[in-house]
């Protein structure tokens, strides 16, 4: 887990991050700097429908063949949009990294995103907008970003809207990859037993291409935040909450720390503080966690529940009150030292998946230009202290900052 990444750069400037490991099964990914917050205003859900019509053909490959091209060999060709990033990626058994390199890099940057499949396509983005609005447990969450980055990239549905997806052509793509898809912006992380220099030569060769552009794109900032608390009534079984708040940004050297107090408090340990009480003492919610959501520049925390709409009011309190202590009382060093520990273990668990690893070297190297090591992170966890969570805290905490999104039983 504590494998040395290396780094090299492409002769266009394009950087690698390298991890050997010793597997049969290898993994590639190309992250770009070309998620949903660089769409223009006319432009919502764009990226994340160039994801699903990337696969959709190129100058030299129908559809049938991109598909095919690495499933016929056991190997596994995916994509992903978020709000900064979209990353497409392969895993494969080592032996066959010319086809995913070839691969990825023909749909990279020769896609020709043929009309009559972005026909088929737009159906399936929209019935996947109809299958989000008939979940309101995942609907929660993206209305309540809507809420927090009031009139700003960010806030958008990643989606799209019906209006937006229907209106998309040919030109709206090739223009997007034209803009985006640049030496620049885009990072390619490898996982694996191939050689590094065997790698590099077919990178170089696939890769060593594409051009530079007119720089990294510069997000525009989000500002003006103004708490807010809302109601809905929805035809659900259970009432839905979010509650939060906007959070430091990846750059924030305060970000290990709000990484450990939302640990703490709603975690996937069943130790969670939330878990604790409003689960298993009360019995109010079986579905209760807190979350961080870092970018750039800014990010926000949130605490989600669902729970029968007469414990509602009692399940808030008591999250409320949670975040109160957090704000109130410093952790004892044995509280501290266990948080310490548990993320740690996250992290470690989190890193053995080699996949994941892949992706997240991608998104570190491409973000920061640098990659920590466990032992560096492990190093910065254990530099946080009570005090500084204390601080944090009763910054981010403060119950005059936090909004409210409560989708109640009609």
């Amino acid at each position: 887990m504590d494998q040395e990444t290396k780094i090299v750069r492409l002769s266009n400037g394009i950087r690698i991050a390298y991890v050997h490991v010793d597997s049969i099964v290898a993994h590639l990914g190309v992250t770009i700097l070309a998620g949903s917050r660089y769409e223009e205003d006319h432009e919502e859900g764009l990226a994340h429908f160039l994801e699903h019509c990337i696969f959709k053909g190129t100058s030299k490959r129908r559809a049938f063949h991109v598909l095919s091209r690495l499933d016929s060999v056991g190997g596994e060709l995916n994509a992903f949009t978020t709000k900064e990033e979209i990353c497409i990626y392969a895993s494969f058994m080592k032996e066959h990294l010319h086809r995913a390199s070839d691969l990825i890099s023909d749909i990279i940057q020769q896609a020709t995103f043929p009309e009559k499949e972005l026909i088929k396509e737009k159906e399936i983005v929209l019935d996947e907008i109809n299958s989000y609005l008939d979940a309101p447990a995942d609907r929660i969450f993206d209305e309540f970003e809507a809420q927090i980055f009031q009139n700003h990239p960010l806030g958008n549905n990643i989606l799209g809207t019906k209006e937006s997806v229907s209106g998309f052509t040919q030109q709206h793509l090739l223009e997007y990859v034209n803009k985006h898809f640049r030496a620049e912006n885009m990072v390619i992380s490898f996982v694996g037993s191939i050689p590094l220099n065997q790698l590099v030569r077919r990178l170089e060769k696939d890769f060593g291409t594409i051009q530079k552009g007119a720089g990294r794109p510069d997000p525009r900032t989000f500002e003006n935040y103004r708490p807010s608390k809302k109601r809905s009534k929805e035809a659900n079984f259970q009432a839905h909450v979010v509650i939060g708040s906007l959070a430091p940004g990846y750059r924030d050297d305060r970000r290990r720390g709000m990484t450990l107090l939302c640990n703490l408090l709603g975690g996937p340990a069943l130790n969670a503080r939330l878990i604790l009480s409003i689960r298993e003492k009360y019995g109010y919610s079986y579905n209760i966690e807190a979350n961080y959501s870092p970018y750039a520049d800014t990010g926000y925390w949130s605490v989600y529940f669902g729970t029968d709409q007469k414990y509602l009011k009692k399940t808030l309190s008591l999250v409320y009150r949670e975040l109160r202590l957090l704000r109130e009382k410093q952790l004892t060093p044995g509280q501290l030292k266990g948080a310490k520990d548990q993320l740690k273990g996250h992290l470690a668990l989190s890193l053995e998946n080699n996949s994941g690893l892949m992706q997240g070297l991608g998104k570190s190297l491409l973000l920061f230009d640098q990659i920590d090591t466990i032992t560096e992170m492990y190093e910065e966890i254990d530099r946080i202290t009570a005090e500084e969570l204390q601080e944090i805290a009763q910054d981010y905490f403060d119950e005059a900052k936090i909004s409210e999104l409560i989708y109640e039983i009609s």
